[in-house]
């Protein structure tokens, strides 16, 4: 257990500073786009994404996703290289068909011809992930998230340079096309010599099986999530317009996806824990309680500051021609303070190795979602999408119970479920209104935002004060026994 703890903390650490790396660059690049671009432009940029994004999916077919699930001593060489193979070959199709068919249809489904040139350009790093997957996955294996940080860092600081670049040399959206691919390009060679693992022409039938008997559900609860999380900007590009697309995807892209990013830390770190423990049942049930616990903490204050100071935020930031994200700002804001309690159950279910399950119960929330959706998008614009997704949350929460108590047996009871997100419900309610009055009264929404994560921190501290002490005193034990053995050798 200490080793595991040991590693948990670890992962954690490299992962948040991948996280903070990655996300800083890449909302500075969307800041200066956001501050020379146009709403309408923003939404060309989510029209290609809807489409390249989709196809990105399917580049793995679950190839990593499997290869992290399975022990070490169920893995033979022949595996990782009949892995890689699978997957450049497939990225080298899918290339072709986002190049030569895809790009026109989507050109035309909207109506507008850029997308045509815009499409290939970014489909680029469809054609070359496949190639850091075997990589990337190894190191994950081993919990090696340090070089897996440095590595991506490095790559994203180099890409975002070169963006920033672009940009302000008057690129536009090719800018942030050339971004993502730019990324994955730059890392390769790094992740090569990170493992020393290069591929031999060597191809195994049962070893392709074996893989893809997992992998097929698990890109299947990939593709389902995916139409789930973007099926809006495809409705809202097509029955409304650009210009109102770009102001959702700015909604989205300061709530929603950041959320994803914050937790997509911890999660990465849990999806191996969760593999190795599959049969510990008690273990994961802990572990999961307390992501769900630590995940809130982190994404609360971000997302109660919105629910006020949406309106400044905006205007100050981005300017007056992005009034249209303000009122989904804070509807999507609420729909991530539901979001943070079930953010982890996928992991765990596929870690447990149920990737048939996990994949029935995304079909089923797309059967729910995709309909009011429509209506929602048809009766309300962007404000209706917006509540649906917030109501979509919630059904979320009720079926992960359901999951994690009848089909699942890991027995999380509603008790034990609310005591995890006590702390955070509890700081973030003290910080909504401490926040609210501040905007009752007109202050700058900086200061407020200070006040706001201010109290939110006195109240967490008060609420956790025993385990933040406890957890410091440990760090400190730890340090001092190393300080010791280096002083002994």
């Amino acid at each position: 257990m200490g080793s595991t703890k040991n590693q948990l903390a670890k992962g954690v650490f490299w992962n948040a500073l991948q996280m903070v790396v990655n996300q800083s660059f890449s909302f500075g690049l969307r800041l200066v786009l956001a501050k020379l671009l146009f709403p309408e432009q923003f939404g060309i940029v989510g029209m290609a994404t809807v489409f390249t994004g989709f196809v990105q999916i399917l580049t793995e077919l679950g190839i990593g996703a499997a290869l992290i699930q399975r022990k070490e001593e169920q893995l033979t060489p022949k595996h990782y290289f009949t892995a890689f193979w699978t997957g450049v070959i497939w990225s080298v199709l899918l290339f072709i068909l986002m190049s030569l068919v895809v790009a026109p249809l989507a050109a035309s489904f909207y109506g507008e011809p850029i997308l045509e040139l815009l499409i290939p350009v970014i489909s680029i790093g469809i054609l070359v992930s496949p190639v850091n997957l075997i990589n990337k996955t190894q190191l994950t294996k081993k919990m090696d998230f340090k070089r897996i940080a440095k590595i991506d860092n490095f790559a994203t600081i180099s890409a975002g340079i070169l963006s920033f670049i672009l940009a302000l040399n008057g690129a536009g959206v090719w800018a942030l096309a050339f971004n993502s691919t730019a990324i994955i390009v730059i890392s390769i060679p790094f992740y090569f010599s990170a493992t020393k693992w290069y591929p031999k022409l060597t191809w195994s039938t049962d070893a392709f099986k074996d893989i893809f008997g997992f992998g097929v559900y698990a890109t299947g609860t990939n593709i389902i999530n995916y139409v789930i999380s973007n099926i809006d900007y495809l409705l809202i590009g097509k029955l409304l317009n650009a210009q109102i697309l770009g102001a959702y995807t700015l909604a989205f892209v300061l709530t929603d996806t950041f959320r994803n990013r914050l937790t997509a830390v911890m999660n990465n770190v849990m999806y191996p824990i969760y593999g190795e423990k599959q049969n510990d049942h008690s273990a994961i049930k802990g572990y999961y309680l307390k992501v769900i616990e630590y995940n809130s903490i982190v994404v609360y204050p971000s997302m109660t500051f919105m629910l006020v100071f949406a309106s400044p935020f905006i205007n100050a930031v981005f300017g007056d021609k992005w009034d249209l994200a303000v009122s989904p700002l804070r509807i999507l804001a609420g729909s991530v303070i539901f979001s943070m309690m079930v953010n982890s159950n996928t992991v765990l279910i596929r870690g447990l190795g149920f990737a048939r399950l996990e994949l029935k119960l995304q079909v089923l929330k797309s059967i729910i979602f995709a309909p009011s959706l429509i209506a929602g998008i048809y009766y309300g614009g962007i404000i209706g999408a917006s509540w649906v997704i917030l109501l979509n949350k919630i059904f979320a929460v009720v079926l992960a119970q359901y999951t994690f108590n009848h089909l699942i047996n890991i027995r999380i009871t509603t008790n034990e479920f609310l005591r995890a997100l006590r702390n955070p419900l509890i700081a973030g309610g003290v910080s909504l209104v401490i926040g609210y009055v501040f905007f009752l009264v007109k202050t700058n929404f900086v200061i407020g935002g200070i006040a706001m994560f201010s109290s939110y921190c006195i109240a967490i501290w008060f609420l956790m004060k025993n385990e933040i002490v406890n957890e410091i005193n440990k760090i400190r034990k730890k340090r001092t026994a190393h300080q010791s053995v280096t002083c002994i050798d």
